[in-house]
């Protein structure tokens, strides 16, 4: 399915990836694919997003007001340096070789207990729902590709994720935006 993702439906995703990553979240759920879709204000779902008075700022105040984050782990940064190790200084070589957020990451281990390495962040079921619906949408409006547009109609049509809530309690009419969006999205040109 991704592969008939535009470039900024891609990017919708790993901008996803990157808010559950900066809010510690361990899963991506249908907040951080808002967060994704609002972090590129230049595309027509942000911009009819925002024009209704949401942006990312506020959709990521709304994300942490429910969910939080975890602990940053200052106490670890502080024992450590007591002993004169530089956590930042780590951190730093260690992104610069496995990149970013790899510390991040819990150690994933395969059926008989060995490391794996390179395992994303999982996408919750109403996220995986909201990319399936999503390519429903396109289907629906005859579009050939999947664009960032079509995974915020997915998103409406899913309902109810925390995105949709997020939405919804931003005073957003989700009929009316929904409508709009279809208006604007129209089938992709051959």
């Amino acid at each position: 399915m991704f592969e008939r993702f535009t470039d900024e439906a891609r990017q919708v995703i790993k901008l996803a990836q990157g808010n559950a990553r900066s809010l510690r979240h361990n899963h991506i759920g249908t907040e951080h694919l808002l967060l994704g879709i609002l972090e590129q204000p230049d595309t027509v779902s942000a911009r009819l997003v925002n024009r209704h008075g949401l942006d990312h700022e506020q959709a990521s105040a709304a994300v942490v007001r429910v969910l939080g984050t975890l602990p940053a782990g200052d106490l670890d940064a502080d024992a450590l340096d007591s002993i004169g190790i530089d956590l930042a200084a780590v951190r730093e070589k260690v992104e610069a070789v496995f990149g970013p957020g790899a510390l991040d990451r819990h150690p994933s281990r395969d059926r008989r207990g060995a490391l794996v390495s390179g395992r994303g962040i999982p996408f919750t079921p109403r996220a995986k729902k909201t990319l399936e619906l999503a390519l429903r949408e396109a289907l629906a409006l005859k579009s050939r590709d999947i664009r960032d547009g079509h995974i915020l109609l997915g998103l409406l049509r899913e309902g109810e994720g925390l995105g949709a809530r997020i939405l919804a309690d931003a005073g957003i009419d989700l009929p009316t935006l929904r409508v709009e969006i279809r208006a604007e999205m129209g089938p992709s040109p051959r």
